[in-house]
C-alpha cells in the first residue's frame, strides 16, 4: 500500500470514526493504520483520539508520555505537562510499567532540579526531597497489593531513600534511618512475591546502620514480623502461577476473585487490586479484538463496586470507581444503574441529584451502546424511573412535573426497547413498572389497560402480554371486555397456550356464568386437541429427521464380516482397546447363523443378556434426555433458553459454555419424550441469532485403537480439522491399564458425521482407527466390574515356569489378553500369576487347568479377585513393608487445573515415566500417583523442566496426605496361617493337589480352611504346604 493508498483508508477511517466515536474496533483499526504507515504524528494523533473516547492502558499511555518527553522536559512546565499526562494515563486502568515509569520520572526530574544552579524560581516545593517522597510513596501506595510485581515500585522507592541517606547530614541523617526501618518493617508485613529478598535488605540494612549487639534482636523480631504475610502469599501462589499459565485470562482471575471472596476475613486491598489487574489485563484483550472481553470487563467492573460498597470503601473512593467504569464500559446499562443508585445514596440534595442523575442518565444514552441491548436498556431505565418516583413519595414538592417525568422516562425506555429488539423484553418489565404507576400513582387504571392493550399488539405471540391485559381490565371490573381478550387470543398461536387456557378457565370458575364456563371447556378442550395434533407432527418431523442424522455415513468398507470381527477381537494387548466400554451405531454384519436364530425365534444367550441389561432403568438418563444448543448469541442468559424451551417439558438443568468462538449449551430435561418437542426449536432465533438444537450424542464420536501413544494433542488435532471440538472425554486407567479409547464432541453433528471418514484408517501400519457415533440407545453399562470374571489367578507356580509356559496351556481354553507373572530379580516366578482372557466363558473354561502338572508341579487355578490383585499382585524387593515401599514409589501432585481428566494427567506423566496407579482429588486439586518403582519417583521429582497441565505448571513432591491409603495398605487376608495368598474366590474351591471335587458350602476366608481337607494347620508354613502337593 502506497502513501497515497494509505491515507485514503485512513480518511475513511476517521469519517467512520467521526459518525461511531464510541465503536472502539475502530480506533484499534486507526492506530494500526497510522502505526503501518510510519507517521508519528498520525499514530499519536490516533492515540490521543482514542483517549478522548475511551480509557486506555500502557500499551497506549506509554508511547504517548515517551514520544511528549522527547520534545524537552528541562523545563518546569514540560514536566508539569509530563505530569498531567501520568495522572491521566493511571486514572484509567492500573498499570505497573506506568507506574514505574512515573516514579523513574520523578527521581530523574528531583536528581535534575537539585543540581539546577540557580532552580527555577517558580518550582517552589516542587521536587524538593520530601514532595518528592510524598509522590513516590503515593504511586508505591498504588501498586502494593500486586503480589507479584509491586516490589518493582517499592526496590525503586528503597534504592532512591538510600541514596538520599548517604547524601544526608547528621541531624537528617538519623531521621532517615528511623524512616527507612519503618519502610522495611511496613513491607516485611505485606504479602509480596519477593520476601526473601527483602528481608535480606532489611539484614543488610541493620547491619550498616543499627548497633551491632541489637541485630540479632531486630532480626529475630522481624522474621516473626513476616511470618503472616509469608503465610498470605504461599496461600496465593497457586492462583498467581495460573494466572501466569493462562496469560492472564479472564476466567483465571475470575478463579482468584472467588478465592479472595470467599475467605473468612477479606484482605481488600489485594482484592481490589486483583479487581484493578483483572480489568486491566481484560480491557487489552478487548482492545485486541478478544470475543466476549467486553462482557468479562463489565462483570469485573460491577464486582469492584459491589466490593467497594461492601467492603469500606469511602464515597469517593467509589465515585471515581464509577465514574472509571462507566467510561470503560459504556455500554453496560447494569454500571449506569448502579452509579444512578450511588448518586441517590450520597447526595442529600433533591434539586442537585435531580439535576446530576437527569444528565448522567443522558450522557448514558448520549454513546447508542446502551440501547442496542435490551438487557442493558431496561436496567437503566428502571433504575433512572426508581430514583424519580423515591423523589416524588419522599418530597411532595414539585410532584406533578416529578410525575411527568416519570411517565417520559418509562414510555421513552419502552420505546428504545422495542427499537433495539422487535421482540422487545420478554419479562417486561418497563411494561408492569409503568402499568403499577398509572394505577397507583397516577390513579388512572385506564392507561394501564392501555399500556398492556399497546403491549399485546405488539407482542402477539407472548401469552404473558395477553394474560397481563385481561387481568389489568379484571381488576377494574370489565369482565366482558376480559372475556372477549380470552376468546380472541385461545386460537392464536401462542408460545404457551396452556397458560392462556389456565387463565381463562380460572377466570370464569370467579366471574362466569356456567353457561361462560361450559362453553370456554368446550372451545379449550377443541384448541388443546388442535395443538397437540401440530405439537405431534413437528414432534414426529424432528424425530424423523434425527433418525436420519443419526444414521452413519460410512462407505461400503465399513462392513466387516464375524471372522474380521473376531480378528480384531483377537489383537495384541499392547494394542487392545476396551470394547466393553461402550456399543456404538454400526452397520450390523451379515450373518447367516445370527439371522437363523433371529427367525427362528430361539432366543440365544447374548439376547437374554442384552434384554437384562435393557430392563434396567437408569434414574438420570443423561444421554437421551439432553439436547445440544449451538450457535448462541455472547448475550445468552439461561432465562432465554428456559423461555425458549419451557413449552417442551420439565427442564432438569441447563449449562451455558464459552468457546473461543461462540457460546453453546446444553438443556436437559426431566423426561426423555420432552427432547422431541426441543428438536423442533431448531433454526429458531435467540436475540435474533439462529440457534442449531440437536441431540448431544449425534455430535459425539466413540473412537478407539488408536496408536498407544497417542494423547489428547494427537487426538485434537487428527479430529479438529473436521470441525469445533467441544470436548475430549479420556477414560480413568485407575482400575484397568489397558483401556484405549475416547469421546470426542463436536459442536455440530455435520463435523461428527465428517469425522467418520476416518474410521478404518491406518495411523500405523497394521492398526486401523475405528470411529462410530456414539448412539447411548445402544450404550453398555461403562464399568470394568466385568474384569473379574474375565481374569484367572494361578499359584503354584513352579520358579521355572515362564509366561510362555502359561500362554501355551491356556490359550487352548480362548484367546488370552494378557498373562501377568511376579518374578523376582533375577526374572524367575515367585509362585503365582494373572491371565486375563477376552471372555468370562474362556475364563470359565481355564478353571479346568486346575490340578495341571506345570514343571512338575500342580497348580491351582481359581478366579481372580481385582481388588486383591491391586494389592498383592506384586511382593515389594524392598526389604521394606509393603506400604513402605508403595510410599516410596509415590508422589504428590499439587497444582492441577479444574476438572481435571485423569486420563489427561496420565498422558503427560507417562511422557516421562511409568505410572502404576493414579487418583484425582478435584477438591483439592491434587493427585496420588504411585510409580513402578522409586527411580522413577526421584527421575519425576528431579526433572529439570517443571511439567505443565493446561498451561499450569504442577507441583511435584515426596509429601503424601497423613494416613495410609485402603486401597494400598490393607492387611492380606488370613488363610490360616499359611504364608500362601488365596483369593477370596477360591474358599470355596478345591485346592492343588488334593484331587477332591466335592463341593462345599461357602463360608468366611477365616472359617473355610478348616473345612476342606487337606488344609494345614496355623501353624505351618509355605514350605509344608508344598510338601503336601509333593
Amino acid at each position: 500500500m502506497d502513501e497515497s493508498q494509505s491515507l485514503e483508508v485512513l480518511s475513511d477511517v476517521l469519517t467512520q470514526i467521526s459518525a461511531n466515536p464510541y465503536d472502539l474496533t475502530l480506533h484499534a483499526r486507526h492506530i494500526q493504520l497510522a502505526s503501518v504507515s510510519g507517521m508519528d504524528d498520525q499514530l499519536n494523533a490516533a492515540r490521543q483520539m482514542l483517549t478522548g473516547f475511551w480509557p486506555a492502558g500502557d500499551e497506549v499511555w506509554l508511547p504517548m508520555i515517551e514520544a511528549r518527553m522527547q520534545k524537552g522536559m528541562d523545563i518546569l512546565d514540560d514536566v508539569l505537562e509530563i505530569l498531567a499526562l501520568f495522572q491521566t494515563a493511571e486514572e484509567d486502568y492500573l498499570s505497573i510499567p506506568l507506574l514505574q515509569k512515573h516514579v523513574e520520572f520523578l527521581i530523574d526530574r528531583h536528581a535534575h532540579f537539585n543540581l539546577s544552579n540557580p532552580p527555577p524560581e517558580d518550582i517552589g516545593d516542587a521536587f524538593s526531597a520530601e514532595w518528592t517522597r510524598t509522590m513516590i510513596s503515593s504511586l508505591v501506595e498504588k501498586g502494593s497489593g500486586h503480589l507479584t510485581k509491586s516490589h518493582l515500585l517499592w526496590d525503586a522507592h528503597f534504592k532512591w531513600e538510600l541514596e538520599q541517606l548517604e547524601n544526608a547530614q547528621y541531624e537528617e541523617r538519623l531521621k532517615l534511618i528511623l524512616d527507612i526501618e519503618d519502610m522495611l518493617l511496613a513491607r516485611l508485613k505485606q504479602p509480596h512475591s519477593s520476601h526473601e529478598q527483602t528481608f535480606q535488605s532489611y539484614s543488610t540494612f541493620t547491619t550498616n546502620y543499627k548497633p551491632a549487639d541489637a541485630y540479632e534482636k531486630l532480626l529475630v523480631s522481624a522474621s516473626k514480623t513476616r511470618v503472616a504475610a509469608v503465610k498470605a502469599y504461599e496461600r496465593r501462589e497457586r492462583n498467581e502461577s495460573y494466572l501466569v499459565q493462562s496469560n492472564y485470562s479472564p476466567e483465571a482471575y475470575g478463579l482468584y476473585i472467588n478465592y479472595e471472596r470467599r475467605a473468612k476475613r477479606i484482605d481488600f486491598l489485594i482484592l481490589s487490586t486483583l479487581y484493578e489487574r483483572a480489568i486491566s489485563d481484560t480491557a487489552k484483550r478487548r482492545f485486541e479484538g478478544v470475543e466476549n472481553a467486553e462482557t468479562q470487563l463489565r462483570l469485573f467492573w460491577s464486582g469492584y463496586c459491589d466490593i467497594l460498597r461492601t467492603n469500606g470503601g469511602d464515597f469517593e473512593q467509589q465515585r471515581r470507581a464509577y465514574q472509571r467504569a462507566v467510561r470503560s464500559v459504556p455500554g453496560s446499562g447494569a454500571i449506569w444503574a448502579a452509579y444512578l443508585r450511588f448518586l441517590e445514596r450520597t447526595e442529600s440534595d433533591v434539586d442537585v441529584l435531580l439535576q446530576t442523575a437527569s444528565e448522567t442518565y443522558d450522557k448514558a444514552l448520549s454513546s447508542g451502546l446502551v440501547q442496542k441491548d435490551v438487557e442493558e436498556t431496561v436496567p437503566l431505565v428502571l433504575s433512572r424511573a426508581g430514583l424519580v418516583k423515591r423523589t416524588i413519595m419522599t418530597n411532595n414538592e414539585g410532584a406533578e412535573g416529578g410525575v411527568e417525568m416519570l411517565f417520559k422516562v418509562l414510555e421513552d425506555g419502552i420505546a428504545i426497547v422495542r427499537t433495539a429488539s422487535r421482540q422487545g423484553d420478554p419479562r417486561y418489565r418497563l411494561e408492569k413498572y409503568l402499568a403499577d404507576i398509572y394505577v397507583n400513582l397516577a390513579d388512572s387504571p385506564d392507561l394501564a389497560s392501555t399500556v398492556w392493550q399497546t403491549t399485546a399488539k405488539h407482542q402477539r405471540s407472548s401469552y404473558l402480554a395477553w394474560i397481563s391485559y385481561a387481568e389489568t381490565l379484571i381488576k377494574q371490573g370489565k369482565y366482558d371486555e376480559a372475556r372477549d381478550v380470552y376468546k380472541d387470543v385461545v386460537s392464536k398461536n401462542l408460545d404457551w397456550p396452556e397458560a392462556i387456557f389456565d387463565a381463562w378457565v380460572a377466570f370464569e370458575h370467579l366471574y362466569g356464568s356456567l353457561e361462560d364456563l361450559q362453553g370456554c371447556l368446550d372451545r379449550v378442550e377443541q384448541v388443546q386437541t388442535q395443538v397437540n395434533l401440530r405439537r405431534a407432527k413437528e414432534a414426529e418431523k424432528a424425530v424423523y429427521q434425527a433418525s436420519q442424522a443419526a444414521l452413519p455415513v460410512v462407505a461400503t468398507s465399513f462392513l466387516t464380516t464375524e471372522a474380521q470381527q473376531a480378528a480384531n477381537v483377537q489383537m495384541d494387548a499392547s494394542t487392545f482397546s476396551d470394547p466393553s466400554a461402550i456399543e456404538v451405531d454400526r452397520l450390523a454384519p451379515t450373518s447367516s447363523k445370527k439371522r437363523k436364530s433371529e427367525e427362528s425365534g430361539a432366543p440365544s444367550e447374548a439376547s437374554k443378556k442384552a434384554k437384562i441389561d435393557n430392563s434396567s432403568s437408569l434414574k438420570r438418563d443423561r444421554e437421551n434426555s439432553t439436547v445440544f444448543v449451538a450457535n448462541l448469541p455472547t448475550t445468552v442468559t439461561e432465562h432465554d433458553l428456559i423461555t425458549m424451551f419451557k413449552d417442551c417439558g420439565a427442564i432438569r438443568e441447563i449449562k451455558i459454555t464459552e468457546m473461543s468462538n461462540s457460546h453453546v449449551g446444553t438443556v436437559e430435561f426431566s423426561e426423555r419424550e420432552s427432547v422431541a418437542a426441543a428438536l423442533t426449536k431448531d433454526k429458531k432465533r435467540i436475540s435474533g441469532q439462529e440457534i442449531s438444537v440437536h441431540l448431544a450424542w449425534q455430535s459425539t464420536l466413540y473412537a478407539t485403537n488408536f496408536p498407544e501413544k497417542a494423547d489428547d494433542g494427537f487426538i485434537r488435532q487428527l479430529f479438529g480439522k473436521f470441525g469445533v471440538i467441544f470436548d475430549v472425554r479420556w477414560p480413568s486407567k485407575k482400575f484397568k491399564a489397558t483401556r484405549r479409547f475416547c469421546y470426542i464432541q463436536f459442536t455440530s453433528p455435520d463435523a461428527a458425521q465428517a469425522a467418520l471418514s476416518l474410521h478404518e484408517k491406518e495411523l500405523e501400519p497394521g492398526l486401523p482407527i475405528s470411529v462410530f457415533i456414539s448412539n447411548p440407545g445402544r450404550k453398555k453399562e461403562r464399568t470394568d466390574a466385568g474384569a473379574n470374571d474375565r481374569e484367572v489367578y494361578v499359584a503354584g507356580l513352579s520358579k521355572f515356569a515362564t509366561k510362555n509356559d502359561l500362554e501355551k496351556l491356556f490359550k487352548m481354553y480362548g484367546f488370552v489378553k494378557e498373562v501377568r507373572m511376579i518374578v523376582d530379580d533375577a526374572g524367575r516366578s515367585k509362585g503365582f500369576a494373572f491371565v486375563e482372557f477376552d471372555s468370562e466363558s474362556s475364563a470359565q473354561k481355564a478353571l479346568q487347568a486346575n490340578n495341571h502338572d506345570l514343571k512338575n508341579r500342580r497348580i491351582a487355578v481359581t478366579l481372580a479377585d481385582t481388588r486383591v490383585r491391586a494389592r498383592y499382585d506384586e511382593e515389594t524387593a524392598s526389604g521394606l513393608g509393603r506400604q513402605a515401599d508403595i510410599r516410596s514409589r509415590s508422589v504428590r501432585i499439587k497444582g492441577l487445573p479444574l476438572a481435571t481428566q485423569e486420563g489427561l494427567l496420565q498422558q503427560v506423566l507417562e511422557k516421562v515415566v511409568t505410572v502404576k496407579r493414579l487418583e484425582v482429588f478435584h477438591d483439592s486439586g491434587e493427585a496420588n500417583v504411585e510409580l513402578e518403582s522409586t527411580a522413577d519417583a526421584g527421575r519425576l521429582l528431579l526433572l529439570p523442566k517443571p511439567l505443565q497441565l493446561g498451561g499450569q505448571v504442577l507441583s511435584i513432591s515426596e509429601e503424601l496426605p497423613e494416613g495410609p491409603s485402603k486401597r494400598v495398605s490393607a492387611p492380606p487376608p488370613k488363610t490360616g496361617g499359611s504364608g500362601m495368598f488365596v483369593p477370596r474366590a477360591a474358599a470355596s474351591r478345591p485346592r492343588a493337589g488334593l484331587g477332591s471335587m466335592k463341593k462345599v458350602m461357602q463360608k468366611s476366608a477365616r472359617n473355610s480352611t478348616n473345612d476342606v481337607p487337606g488344609t494345614p494347620s496355623a501353624g505351618k508354613g509355605q514350605n509344608d504346604f508344598r510338601k503336601l502337593l509333593g
